[in-house]
């Protein structure tokens, strides 16, 4: 048995727990409903989680930061202000199982992302892994089949977003530190949700108030236990792991949202999720600086 494999065995269980935080964020979105408007609900997310970024604000305020830097770090806010308040409106409207899977095409628009703008190759497997992926996403929204709402629609898009913000988020960590590129995202949001949250303000209870809190609870700890399994495992270990949040959310929609189950939203997201770990596993066998993220790293 390999050195690595206890270490492995750590990673495994660390992505298990960020599936189940992330799980409970859209449990909690779910249940808030569409009383408080999206942009809103997106905008005190992010306001109550600044505060667990409070400690590191001192140090904050001595780094100083080149305009190329504060340019990046503009243009990730506003594609991510766009992907959660997308992301919002979606949870409130559609199944929990089509947006966990609808969401695991984030990692695909990365890929092609890198190939369009950072002239990373596109060689047949992965090519015929993307098109895979994209065919799971037919076979979620089965146009002709089904009716495809503006929550899917939104869907389609906040990938997009996240996708993009993911490639942002790569170029600012090779100048900037992890604690700089996390302050100023959630800094960055904040701000550009504050407007679209004025238009339209609707003033929350404090039951909304108090899952928004868990929301931004919950969230913040997917994050740092996802850091934790980067930490003890590689991604082809951990990145197959993140199907089974979809088995978790069907098993939740189900059980507590009266959803039902659709097979063929599972079976969409098993082939995407498939697809990505077939990409993740490419890189690491090339040996080459790996740009498909983990499907949970694009999250709220």
């Amino acid at each position: 048995m390999s050195n690595d494999n206890p270490q492995h065995a750590w990673g495994i269980f660390w992505m298990v727990l960020t599936g189940i935080l992330f799980v409970g964020v859209t449990a909690l979105v779910k249940y808030l409903g569409p009383r408080i408007p999206a942009p809103e609900a997106a905008f005190l997310r992010y306001a109550i989680g600044l505060v667990f970024l409070i400690p590191m604000l001192p140090s904050m305020l001595k780094i100083r930061l080149e305009g190329r830097d504060w340019a990046v770090f503009a243009g990730r806010g506003a594609v991510h202000t766009v992907a959660v308040g997308l992301w919002f409106f979606a949870m409130a409207r559609i199944p929990i199982a089509d947006v966990t899977a609808m969401n695991y095409l984030s990692p695909i628009y990365v890929t092609l992302g890198a190939a369009l703008f950072f002239g990373e190759k596109l060689a047949l497997r992965r090519i015929l892994a993307l098109a895979a992926a994209l065919i799971g996403a037919l076979i979620i929204l089965r146009p002709g089949f089904r009716e495809i709402g503006p929550g899917h629609i939104a869907m389609l898009f906040t990938a997009v977003f996240f996708g993009a913000s993911y490639l942002l988020a790569k170029q600012a960590s090779d100048r900037c530190s992890a604690a700089v590129v996390v302050v100023m995202l959630s800094l960055t949001v904040t701000i550009g949700l504050a407007p679209l949250a004025a238009l339209n303000w609707v003033t929350p209870t404090w039951k909304e108030v108090a899952i928004l809190s868990a929301v931004a609870v919950l969230a913040t700890g997917g994050h740092y236990t996802m850091t934790l399994a980067f930490r003890a495992a590689p991604l082809t270990v951990t990145q197959p792991v993140t199907f089974l949040q979809l088995v978790w959310a069907v098993t939740l929609g189900a059980l507590v949202f009266h959803e039902g189950v659709d097979i063929y939203v599972v079976l969409g997201g098993t082939v995407i999720v498939a697809a990505v770990s077939f990409i993740s596993w490419r890189e690491a066998v090339l040996k080459r600086k790996a740009l498909t993220p983990v499907v949970t790293a694009t999250k709220v």
